[in-house]
């Protein structure tokens, strides 16, 4: 038996249930989970907003951020032996759709993602195929093997971006705007103005590298961008949060034939002016949806590798046991990453 954090019903909240450590196909493997972070999807989940309505089918153990042990594996496994230390590809695919067989298995249109759609890992077991392990260096920890995960996410967005000499406007400083702060400083930025209604955020913004930091509540925030671009425009656009007044304001703040990178998911559709924010600019508009399989995954490495420090952003390490206050700091702001540790 193992202890986990169940969606057990439909509504807020989520619960702490004992049940059987999962069980091996003969691809599996079984990894003894030793951290696993909140991602903004977890809190869609949690707090139950109409995203998670329309996906989400309880009883399910969440989470999809998390690294550990192999401590088991099936009778075809070959790849990862017994006792490695692993993050994991959220995204199991089927690798035969369409886009599986054209290069694009990361927008795989039979995916299921770990803790949305399969058992995930807030637990102190975690079951997943063979072919999502990613080996990792032991000198990581846990708390920096676990973020390689929503790290990607960051690299994603702003490898598919002419980010070298640009001026970049990046909203949205939850843990995965943080990571594209240094992110774009490494990727040649010019220059690197953010958007955030925290304060703690915006600090943690500044001490990873912003060049300036804009709260929208107070500052008008695409007036302030085009004074800081010579009156052009952001090159760039990364929009890391989802909110719909956010992208408004990101788009409307892009320079003519800019670029615009959108990973936030709004929780409701979004009403947008395509006509003045994107159509007459000629703007370059690319949905970011996790990582390539695997391109994106040894960038990242090699941003780790090459001495990014990430350790600032990871602002709490909390034990499974105390999952309600990880789930408040993380809605409130006033937090970067939160990592649980399911074994204490």
């Amino acid at each position: 038996m193992m202890t986990a954090l169940c969606k057990a019903r439909p509504g807020p909240g989520a619960e702490l249930v004992d049940m059987p450590v999962p069980n091996l196909g003969p691809r599996d493997i079984l990894i003894k989970v030793r951290a696993a972070s909140i991602c903004g999807t977890d809190l869609h989940i949690y707090s139950w907003d109409p995203w998670a309505q329309g996906r989400v089918h309880p009883p399910l153990v969440f989470g999809h951020e998390f690294c550990g042990d192999v401590v088991a594996v099936g009778s075809d496994v070959t790849r990862v032996p017994l006792g490695s230390y692993v993050a994991a590809e959220s995204h199991v695919v089927c690798g035969e759709c369409y886009e599986c067989r054209h290069g694009m298995a990361h927008i795989c249109r039979y995916v299921q993602i770990l803790g949305v759609d399969r058992p995930g890992a807030f637990a102190e077991y975690v079951a997943i195929p063979e072919q999502n392990a990613w080996l990792t260096d032991r000198r990581f920890p846990p708390e920096i093997a676990t973020v390689q995960e929503p790290m990607g996410n960051a690299v994603h967005s702003a490898a598919v971006a002419p980010i070298a000499g640009a001026n970049v406007a990046i909203f949205g400083m939850g843990p995965i705007g943080l990571f594209t702060v240094p992110i774009a400083r490494a990727s040649g930025a010019a220059r690197i103005i953010v958007v955030e209604p925290s304060e703690d955020r915006r600090r943690l913004a500044t001490r990873m590298g912003a060049d300036v930091v804009l709260d929208p509540v107070t500052d008008d925030v695409v007036r302030r961008i085009r004074e800081e671009t010579g009156g052009e425009g952001a090159d760039v656009l990364l929009e890391m949060s989802g909110n719909a007044a956010a992208i408004r304001q990101g788009l409307e703040a892009l320079r003519f034939g800019g670029h615009a990178s959108l990973l936030g998911i709004p929780s409701r559709p979004v009403e947008l002016d395509l006509a003045d924010g994107v159509i007459f600019k000629g703007a370059t508009v690319m949905g970011i949806a996790g990582r390539k399989l695997w391109d994106t995954w040894y960038q990242t490495r090699g941003y780790l590798e090459s001495g990014m420090d990430l350790s600032p952003i990871i602002t709490h390490k909390l034990p499974l046991s105390e999952y309600e206050r990880a789930f408040d700091l993380v809605a409130s702001g006033r937090s970067g990453k939160v990592v649980l540790l399911p074994t204490g």
